[in-house]
């Protein structure tokens, strides 16, 4: 069994969240039934990480948040991907607060980072605050856990 954790980027063109899908897909299906993925599936990264796990053959875990984490940081256009994706969840865990901030991000990376075997890190490599994606990237370095850069040639934020 395989513990892969995800981060990464929301607002990412159309043409790259297809360069990203096909990025994962190929990365995840060496793993079979043997993977468990651990998302907070915000849209984007974390979206199309759980759905690549799930068509690998493998199981998700989901980590919100915040309890109004659907209704105040979904928009409305992801939701239906969301609750799909949520459904599928094995198990879903809330963190303890009740709006989605930083802290929120946080605590959630933190939580997916201590069941996790290694990162996939849809990053382009650019700074953030506390939540962010590179603030989870250097929370799994500082860990010691394996991060790989999942940034396809041609990939851009929207």
């Amino acid at each position: 069994m395989t513990r892969l954790g995800v981060t990464g980027h929301i607002h990412l063109t159309a043409d790259t969240v297809d360069l990203i899908r096909r990025e994962l897909s190929t990365r995840l299906r060496r793993y079979g039934t043997g993977l468990v993925g651990v998302s907070c599936l915000a849209p984007g990264a974390d979206t199309i990480f759980a759905a690549a796990v799930l068509a690998a053959g493998g199981r998700l875990e989901v980590v919100l948040p915040a309890r109004k984490y659907r209704d105040r940081a979904i928009p409305a256009e992801a939701l239906d991907v969301f609750d799909a994706l949520l459904a599928r969840a094995e198990t879903v865990q809330v963190m303890s607060f009740e709006e989605p901030a930083a802290d929120a991000y946080r605590a959630a990376n933190d939580a997916v980072l201590d069941e996790i075997e290694r990162l996939l890190a849809v990053w382009d490599g650019g700074v953030g605050g506390p939540g962010s994606t590179a603030d989870t990237v250097n929370s799994a370095l500082g860990r010691a856990i394996p991060v790989d850069i999942v940034w396809p040639a041609g990939a851009r934020r929207a």
